[in-house]
C-alpha cells in the first residue's frame, strides 16, 4: 500500500499533493482579490477566506462531480475546491462576460452549474433551504448525490437554518450541513450569540447526528465529513459538521477587526491549516521540503495566470443589463 496519511477516506498521498495545492491556491487567490480590490480594480465588495483553507479542501475534495454544493458569501475557496476555474471566478469579481455569471453576480453571488455548485449566497442562511431542495430532488430522482451546505456560525440563528434542518430529518435527506464557525457573526463572537458551548449541539435538537471538530486540521475534516458523506449516500439522513476555524482577516473589506485583540488574532495564527498540514507531511517523511515549495511555486502561478487572462477579457456593458438574467 502506497505510504499516506491515516485518514479514514481511503485517500493516497497523490491526493493530499492535491489538496496541499488547493490550500495554497485559495490562499494566493484570496491574497490577490484584497490587493485588486485595494487598487479599485473589483468592485462592490469580497468576503475572504483566508485561514479557512482546511475547512473547505478536506470537506470538498470529498465530493464527486455528481455531488452539490451552496455556500455562503464567502464561498471562493469552496468554489475552487469544487472545481470552478479559477480565471471564470477572477474574471466574475472584475466584472467581465466571461466570469461565471457573466461578470453581473460578483464575490457574492458565484454559481457554477457544471460543478454543481448551485451559488454563494448574500443573505445569511440563504443556501440552506436551496440545499434542502437539491437533497430533496436527488432522493425523489433516486440519486446517488449528496449536498453538501456550507454555512457560518452567524446563520445558524437564522429561522431557515431551524426549519432546514427540520424537514431534513423528517425526509431523511442526503445533505450534510457544514457549519465554518470562524468565531464571529460580522463583530459579534459566537459565544456571546448562542446559549450553548457546541453548534453541533442543535442537531440533536432535530434528531440527528452533529460533530463538531478542528477544522484547521485537515485530516479531522477529512475524516468527519468522509463519515457522513457514507452515510447520507447510503440514505442514512443528514449530518450536522460544526468545524472550529478563523477567519484572519475581516468579516468584509471595510471592517477594520477592532473587535478583536491583536493577542487572540496571534494565537490562531500559530493553528495556521497551512502550516499544521505542512508539518504532518514532513514528520511522516512523506514529501520534502522542496517538493512543498515547488507546489507552493506551482500553485501561486495558477492564480497569477487566472488573473492575467480574466483582465484581458471584456467588460459587461449597459447593453447586456437585461441578458442572461430572464429565463426563456
Amino acid at each position: 500500500m502506497e505510504p499516506s496519511l491515516p485518514n479514514q477516506a481511503g485517500l493516497i498521498l497523490d491526493d493530499f499533493k492535491k489538496m496541499y495545492r488547493l490550500m495554497w491556491q485559495i490562499r494566493f487567490f484570496d491574497e490577490q482579490v484584497e490587493t485588486l480590490f485595494a487598487a479599485g480594480k473589483i468592485h462592490g465588495t469580497t468576503h475572504l477566506s483566508i485561514g479557512q483553507e482546511a475547512t473547505a479542501v478536506g470537506s470538498g475534495y470529498l465530493l464527486k462531480p455528481t455531488d452539490y454544493m451552496t455556500t455562503t458569501h464567502r464561498g471562493h475557496a469552496n468554489t475552487i475546491v469544487k472545481g470552478t476555474d479559477m480565471t471564470k471566478m477572477m474574471a466574475e469579481l472584475f466584472g467581465k462576460k466571461g466570469g461565471t455569471n457573466h461578470g453581473k453576480g460578483g464575490s457574492m453571488h458565484i454559481a457554477d452549474s457544471d460543478t454543481g455548485n448551485l451559488g454563494s449566497n448574500g443573505i445569511v442562511g440563504g443556501g440552506y433551504p436551496i440545499a434542502v431542495g437539491a437533497a430533496l430532488t436527488a432522493q425523489m430522482e433516486k440519486k446517488s448525490s449528496v449536498v453538501m451546505c456550507y454555512a457560518g456560525d452567524g446563520s445558524t440563528n437564522e429561522g431557515s437554518f431551524h426549519e432546514s434542518l427540520n424537514l431534513a430529518s423528517i425526509w431523511n435527506l442526503p445533505v450534510i450541513f457544514f457549519i465554518e464557525n470562524n468565531q464571529y457573526g460580522m463583530s459579534s463572537p459566537i459565544n456571546q450569540m448562542v446559549n450553548i458551548p457546541l453548534l453541533s449541539k442543535r442537531a440533536e435538537s432535530y434528531g440527528f447526528e452533529g460533530k463538531t471538530i478542528d477544522g484547521n486540521n485537515w485530516l479531522e475534516v477529512i475524516n468527519a465529513t468522509s463519515v457522513a458523506i457514507k452515510k447520507a449516500r447510503n440514505g442514512k439522513g443528514p449530518t450536522l459538521i460544526e468545524a472550529l476555524t478563523y477567519r484572519s482577516k475581516g468579516h468584509s473589506k471595510s471592517d477594520k477587526r477592532e473587535y478583536r485583540t491583536k493577542e487572540e488574532e496571534n494565537q490562531w495564527q500559530l493553528k495556521d491549516p497551512i502550516l499544521l498540514a505542512e508539518k504532518q507531511l514532513l514528520e511522516a517523511k512523506l514529501v520534502s521540503e522542496d517538493e512543498l515549495n515547488l507546489w507552493k511555486k506551482e500553485s501561486k502561478e495558477s492564480v497569477q495566470s487566472a488573473i492575467y487572462k480574466a483582465e484581458k477579457m471584456e467588460d459587461v456593458t449597459l447593453a447586456d443589463l437585461e441578458t442572461n438574467v430572464y429565463a426563456k
